[in-house]
């Protein structure tokens, strides 16, 4: 039912209830049968049912295989190592989903834990859990409104909404019926919603929804929702799957292979086995983990809080970013920008002084607290300190005029009027809306009106909240203080314009966001008028063709409607929560990847559904928090723009992980495959194959997460969400490099054979080692030299490769190791033919690089910026 606009009479027949209250008798039958007034949890998982899943995904299984294959081979090692991964990474996984699940529970506590009733005729304090629809409860300054009610009786109410709206402004409060027609929540002013916050006045109310099916309770079912995976999570689950079934396939065919030709089973059994180590790689995970921890440091020291690592990754792949307004590209602080005195108007009484001032600093309720903060209505706190910073100060003036009487502010007359004493007489000054005001004017200024009336709207469509003054001087205090005897023949003071205004860093984020191929889009409880002004400035509306949608609008088109224009918006006003969502929802279907930024409840459910959620750590609700996947610190939108490189830059250095990885395992794939095919014996034992995954995968594999951020990383456009793993060359540049790793390999042995060299296997063997090495070292940057490069800017990577050398030193030239690796020493003139074979894989990459980078030159300009995706290989 639409309680907004019922008559109060219909509300109370539709609840059976009546102004006196229920009985306790009714309220206990009826709470039977609705239930408690409290958040409700969904069927959470059981905390061994979350640990199991973790142990689900595709690689994972991969990798368990992996280390039941290596134990079976007798690499015992392999299998702790590769066992303590999958530990690491299960405990990583259920730690995260056991935190998200916390978002329910801060809710909970937004919650009031009494409210005060009318039950048998009489007042009485109840568990707020205990209310029920058809209660009448009582509201003062103070209180948490324990349900949603719809108001009998108000008097001077005013809430604070910005938790569950968005808006910035107090709300005030009436009993009024609103005629027909379709109202967001921040518009319903005779309606009162669970979890808000009265900052002033008192009420009556009946309730009319409680528990789940308040607004409070449908936030918390949105809540609940499944998280969507993030492209890393989609893409190694492909990769997973198709991984696991090439290494079977590969295996097969060496094993039938080689049994034709006669080889012994064993032999062939224990080295087919081995390529299925070799093809799996066992430190992906890990290196995954290390380069979102790494990221997630960062961030935290660039005021990003990471509360999933998952999110880190996630950053890089954002191609929109939907923040709410308030607090978030505002700064949440009502500011006077623009005033405008009437040269007209003049008194006696203030004629030393400036009385537009005057009256910004007299005409209020709040009040100094400690540190020269204010307290009270954030519009008469931006009044009052404007007026105070240019020494107009309110408690000095009020020693000057003191006020003896006032007539406070109501939604009807949209006035409030403060009386002082003067030596002169009663000045009366009256501040309301501007348009109120001009009806109070006296008729000698009613022809200046039409002009004034004209800059006003001016204002009001360039987003600002507008205020008026106007005043008189009585020659003493009336008998009867009522708006029909003060606010009528005044004299016009000025008006002035206010507005929520803009951060400054943030208009410079959404050029660097837009430079980086990421929309932004503002969502924002607050008008059409001010959001699109708020908008413009911040440069989210550039042109025509971007459009502003309110929330009555978007709630009259169907999905298809929607999901036609839904990429062309660029500002949403006065929406709901779930509308919110659907927004998300919207994008998503579109293979958009989305961030939702926000502080309020009504954020959480686009927080937790978003494909990152980043709520603001200064002024954002536990709720939304909670509900989040990264928290900023500093409530700056700015720092999304830092997250976002960083994002990027952990999303390449996976995928740098990946090329050589599987570029590397190809080689070894390669050749133990065709070596049996040029008649040359199998190039490798299984513990050289092992060996090599352990030092060349682990080390410099591990090192690549450390690799700093590329020159052009913000100067290209998100990656596109439907890409795999193996999209922009990255396949072709496994096949070929797999192959040359392959052939300088075989191509060693081949030759050592021919000149009759009895360390051919060790040289072979050798020879994958480095030309792996010399591969990582290229692959540092997807497409600048090395050489061009600081050798020092990945210190890691130098230790990586130095160790592996030496490593490899000691399997080949250490006696004890000797006899374990089935390895000979090696004379300075084999071990010098050895590192120049392997260097050719180095080369090759850079020679690549060298034609990628002309080719580039010789582009148009901008044609490589609108590229979709990230260049990894080609």
């Amino acid at each position: 039912m639409d309680y907004h606009i019922t008559p109060i009479a219909d509300v109370a027949s539709s609840l059976n209830t009546t102004p006196a209250g229920l009985t306790s008798a009714t309220a206990q039958e009826r709470l039977a049968k609705s239930g408690k007034n409290q958040i409700a949890d969904a069927k959470q998982k059981t905390v061994w049912l979350m640990l199991f899943h973790q142990f689900t995904d595709v690689m994972i299984l991969v990798l368990i295989v992996a280390a039941i294959i290596s134990g079976l081979v007798g690499e015992l090692n392999s299998t702790y190592v590769i066992l303590a991964i999958v530990v690491l990474n299960a405990l990583i996984g259920f730690v995260q989903e056991y935190q998200a699940s916390k978002a329910v529970e801060a809710l909970k506590k937004m919650a009031a834990n009494q409210a005060r009733v009318l039950r048998n005729g009489q007042t009485i304090d109840i568990d707020a859990a205990d209310l029920i629809p058809g209660d009448v409860t009582l509201l003062e300054a103070g209180n948490i409104i324990p349900a949603d009610v719809r108001f009998i009786e108000t008097h001077a109410l005013k809430v604070d909404e910005s938790s569950l709206t968005g808006e910035s402004d107090n709300v005030e409060k009436n009993a009024d019926v609103l005629p027909a027609g379709d109202y967001p929540l921040g518009d319903r002013l005779n309606i009162g919603y669970k979890g808000t916050f009265v900052t002033n006045g008192r009420a009556t109310a009946y309730v009319v929804a409680t528990g789940m099916s308040t607004e409070l309770g449908r936030i918390a079912k949105l809540v609940q929702t499944d998280e969507a995976d993030t492209p890393l999570q989609k893409r190694l689950g492909t990769f997973g799957k198709q991984l696991a079934v090439a290494a079977l396939v590969i295996c097969l065919i060496f094993f039938v292979v080689g049994w034709l030709r006669g080889e012994p089973w064993l032999n062939l059994l224990l080295v087919s086995i081995s390529l299925a180590v070799a093809a799996i790689p066992e430190a992906l995970p890990a290196v995954v983990t290390v380069a979102l921890a790494l990221g997630a440091k960062r961030l935290v020291k660039s005021q990003a809080l990471v509360r999933k690592l998952s999110a880190v990754e996630t950053l890089g792949s954002v191609t929109y970013i939907c923040t709410d307004k308030t607090g978030t590209l505002t700064i949440n602080k009502m500011t006077v920008d623009e005033t405008e005195a009437s040269p007209e108007f003049s008194l006696p009484v203030l004629a030393n002084g400036d009385a537009l001032l005057t009256a910004m600093a007299l005409n209020n309720d709040v009040t100094k607290i400690e540190h020269d903060a204010w307290l009270g209505d954030s519009t008469e706190v931006g009044l009052v300190q404007y007026a105070a910073e240019r020494d107009y100060d309110r408690i000095k003036l009020e020693s000057r005029f003191p006020r003896i009487a006032e007539l406070p502010f109501d939604s009807d007359r949209k006035c409030m009027t403060t009386l002082h004493q003067t030596d002169k007489g009663i000045l009366v000054i009256t501040k309301g809306a501007v348009g109120a005001l001009f009806n109070q004017l006296d008729a000698g200024q009613q022809p200046s009106v039409p002009a004034l009336r004209s800059r006003v709207d001016a204002l009001a469509e360039r987003g600002f909240r507008t205020m008026g003054y106007a005043g008189k001087l009585l020659p003493e205090l009336p008998k009867i203080i009522d708006p029909a005897t003060i606010e009528t023949g005044l004299g016009f003071i000025g008006f002035v314009g206010l507005m929520d205004p803009p951060r400054h860093e943030a208009r410079q984020a959404v050029a660097e966001c837009r430079e980086a191929g990421i929309i932004t889009v503002m969502i924002t409880g607050d008008h059409k008028l001010t959001a699109k002004a708020i908008a413009e400035s911040l440069g989210i509306v550039t042109s025509d063709e971007d459009k502003v949608l309110t929330g009555p609008e978007l709630s009259k088109l169907d999905d298809n409607a929607f999901d036609a224009i839904v990429e062309k918006v660029r500002v949403y006003a006065r929406v709901d929560p779930a509308q919110k969502l659907r927004i998300i929802s919207a994008l998503q279907a579109r293979h958009q990847f989305v961030a939702m930024t926000g502080d309020g409840v009504n954020d959480a459910p686009a927080l937790k559904n978003a494909n990152i959620g980043v709520a603001m750590g200064i002024t954002g609700t536990e709720v939304a928090k909670e509900a989040a996947h990264m928290i900023l610190l500093d409530d700056n939108f700015a720092t999304i723009v830092k997250a976002v490189k960083h994002g990027r830059r952990i999303f390449d250095n996976i995928l740098k992980f990946i090329r050589y990885i599987l570029s590397g395992n190809a080689g070894e794939i390669w050749a133990i495959f065709l070596a049996p095919f040029f008649g040359l014996p199998i190039p490798l034992l299984a513990i050289h194959i092992l060996w090599i995954n352990l030092i060349t995968d682990g080390l410099p594999g591990l090192a690549l997460a450390y690799e700093p951020a590329e020159a052009d990383t913000m100067k290209r456009p998100p990656i596109d969400p439907k890409q795999t793993i193996f999209a922009d060359g990255l396949g072709w540049f496994i096949l070929w490099v797999g192959l040359l790793i392959g052939a300088v390999t075989i191509g060693i042995q081949a030759w050592a054979i021919q000149r009759g060299l009895a360390h051919w296997q060790t040289m072979t063997f050798t020879v994958l080692c480095f030309a792996q090495l010399g591969n990582a070292i290229a692959i540092r940057s997807h497409r600048e030299s090395v050489f061009s490069m600081k050798l020092l800017a990945n210190k890691p990577m130098l230790g990586a490769i130095l160790l592996t050398v030496a490593l490899q030193g000691m399997v080949v030239y250490v006696p004890f190791f000797n006899d374990l690796f089935n390895t000979q020493p090696l004379s300075w003139g084999e071990l010098g033919i050895t590192v120049a074979v392997s260097s050719l894989v180095f080369w090759a990459v850079e020679i690549q690089k060298l034609v990628l980078r002309h080719r580039d030159t010789g582009r148009e300009p901008g044609h490589e910026k609108s590229a979709v995706a990230i260049p990894v290989a080609n």
